[in-house]
């Protein structure tokens, strides 16, 4: 019996919470294979723990200190999950609807990795817009080595194909890929970390491949990268440094460890959405 670790973390979301853990119990489970739910609740005041708790037993819950954003919680997570020993430890955002498709897209591409590059990957289950139908999530392909410029990869004509990076809305690792480079990087508190891990796991010639098809739905909730100049100068140095939002740092951390000769040029790029922004207000609109 082949087992999967399913890792979530949450936040004061518990509607949305609960929606994609129905949705998960909901999937179509292919022969031979079984899953355990791993979900971090970062000290959420909704009662989505509660809830959870109540209407599925078999989740364990892990608790947070209320400050472990994505990153951090998906890390304990999936480190707790280490402990068991799974073949597989699935990715899933908790504002994610899964199709129930979506365990057998994945796992068919695990078969399509062993087939054609005789070895085993990380998986991109893709999402669309539920009003449009138009891409939200998943793979991209980079187009550009130096500025680390991507394109997306749709699913397209039932073929898997692969990419560069990846979100981690659904996103599936085997087992040898940790075993080679490890979980999320703790260089990382939210964003970034996923980019991070598929681009290393590319590098490192591991198969990153996205789904024939669409896995789930999840509306693209991330804003514009900058806060126009009706903010005061306070605000938006806060918006740059906010983990959340233009994660200062980690940005730059990013860009040194996978594209170091774009550094200067996003250095300066962020300060100047923050200082002058409405350069950006007038020709990013």
């Amino acid at each position: 019996m082949n087992r999967i670790s399913v890792l979530l973390t949450c936040h004061n979301r518990k509607d949305k919470t609960l929606s994609c853990l129905t949705s998960l119990y909901n999937c179509i489970i292919p022969a031979g294979y079984t899953f355990d739910v791993y979900l971090v609740d970062d000290a959420s005041t909704d009662g989505t723990a509660d809830a959870v708790k109540e209407k599925f037993l078999q989740v364990k819950i892990l608790h947070g200190s209320g400050n472990l954003f994505w990153a951090g919680g998906m890390r304990l997570a999936w480190s707790e999950a280490l402990k068991q020993n799974y073949d597989g430890y699935l990715l899933l955002n908790d504002d994610t609807i899964l199709y129930p498709i979506a365990l057998i897209e994945l796992l068919n591409a695990h078969n399509y990795s062993l087939e054609n590059y005789k070895k085993r990957g990380i998986y991109v289950g893709t999402t669309n817009d539920p009003d449009t139908n138009e891409y939200t999530y998943g793979g991209q392909k980079i187009v550009n080595r130096i500025t680390g410029k991507s394109i997306v990869v749709k699913p397209q004509n039932e073929m898997i194909q692969p990419c560069d990076i990846a979100n981690g809305n659904i996103l599936y690792v085997s087992k040898n890929v940790i075993e080679t480079i490890g979980i999320l990087s703790d260089k990382f508190t939210h964003l970034l970390a996923d980019f991070d891990y598929t681009l290393t796991a590319s590098k490192q010639d591991i198969p990153v491949l996205v789904c024939a098809d669409y896995c789930g739905v999840c509306v693209n909730d991330h804003a514009k990268n900058w806060i126009s100049k009706d903010y005061s100068l306070s605000e938006r140095i806060k918006y740059l440094k906010n983990p959340k939002h233009l994660a200062y740092n980690e940005y730059l951390f990013y860009i040194w460890r996978h594209f170091p000769l774009y550094w200067p040029t996003s250095f300066l790029k962020l300060w100047a959405k923050t200082l002058f922004p409405s350069i950006w207000d007038k020709f990013k609109n």
